[in-house]
């Protein structure tokens, strides 16, 4: 009987031991798991001490983004110390007598219109949006009269401050303030200081771009003197094709509060092909689906990172 109970005592003593040595295991195991994500935790750079003056490193630089083709802009920033290029090679607009504008048909060229990025800060840029030349005919088939106007028309500076999700995240937030100069030729435009603010925001789901803006403009009034306020709102989708190659449609609306004015309600679809990081192409059209949209704006341009 002695001998039988030591031999009992003997198994549950190892069996006490092999508990034990599996649980310390465990614990090891986890011990190790968590200083693994600690480890790559640690090797996240910190950003925010990038500057214009101190530029992001290349390999710490985020996906490239762009506020083209679409109206709806990216609420991403260009990092700190680079710049970005992003323009039409050159574009049209075509417009036909419809119940909004009577029975005045206009056409106009852009040549180069472009938008010059540079990174400030970490989540900062600031832009120079403008059109060095633009060629305008309006024919007005009422009173037979034509007119043509060229030259360069107007810069508007602006500012992209990301508030959220600009290294990584499922959502993204941005406020992009801009005022509009009242330089130009030929009397291309109204000549008078306008401004806004828009707030571009994304989601990111797996294998889509999902992009939406709110903007709110103070424009001068078209008749008489002073300013009214126009809305604008617009939803973006893109999805890849193949390879570098992406597809991605569009909504867009304006609405203004001057008496009289129609909203402005277009669909807009394009190709994008991107060649490496830094170098981006695509075309497309705007086509107005309301009277006092623009009919038909097809596009074709870059974005170009350094």
């Amino acid at each position: 009987m002695l001998e039988q109970k030591s031999n009992v005592e003997t198994w549950q003593n190892r069996r006490g031991r092999c508990a034990c040595a599996a649980f310390f295991g465990l614990v090891g195991s986890l011990a190790g798991g968590f200083q693994g994500i600690g480890g790559e935790a640690a090797m996240t750079p910190d950003k925010a001490h990038f500057n214009l003056f101190n530029p992001t490193p290349t390999e710490f630089l985020r996906e490239m983004s762009a506020d083209r083709p679409d109206r709806t802009d990216s609420p991403f920033s260009v990092d700190a110390g680079h710049f970005q290029v992003e323009m039409d090679f050159a574009n049209q607009t075509s417009n036909r007598p419809n119940s909004d504008r009577g029975a005045v048909r206009s056409r106009s060229i852009e040549l180069a219109p472009m938008n010059l990025k540079l990174g400030l800060l970490n989540d900062l840029d600031f832009q120079l949006v403008y059109t060095p030349y633009r060629w305008v005919r309006t024919d007005d088939h009422e009173t037979g009269k034509s007119e043509r106007k060229a030259g360069f028309d107007g810069i508007t500076p602006r500012f992209k401050m990301n508030l959220v999700g600009n290294d990584g995240g499922f959502f993204a937030l941005a406020l992009l303030p801009f005022v509009k100069m009242p330089w130009r030729q030929a009397r291309l435009s109204n000549g008078s200081v306008e401004g806004g603010v828009g707030i571009p925001y994304s989601f990111d789901l797996p294998g889509w771009d999902l992009g939406f803006q709110t903007t709110v403009h103070l424009n001068r009034n078209e008749a008489g003197h002073g300013y009214h306020t126009e809305f604008d709102n617009s939803v973006s989708l893109g999805h890849p094709l193949i390879g570098g190659l992406s597809v991605s449609g569009e909504f867009y609306s304006s609405v203004s509060t001057e008496r009289g004015m129609g909203w402005v309600g277009t669909v807009n679809s394009w190709l994008t092909y991107q060649v490496n990081n830094n170098l981006r192409f695509d075309g497309g059209v705007y086509i107005g689906v309301t009277p006092a949209a623009d009919d038909w704006h097809p596009f074709v341009g870059m974005t170009l990172r350094f």
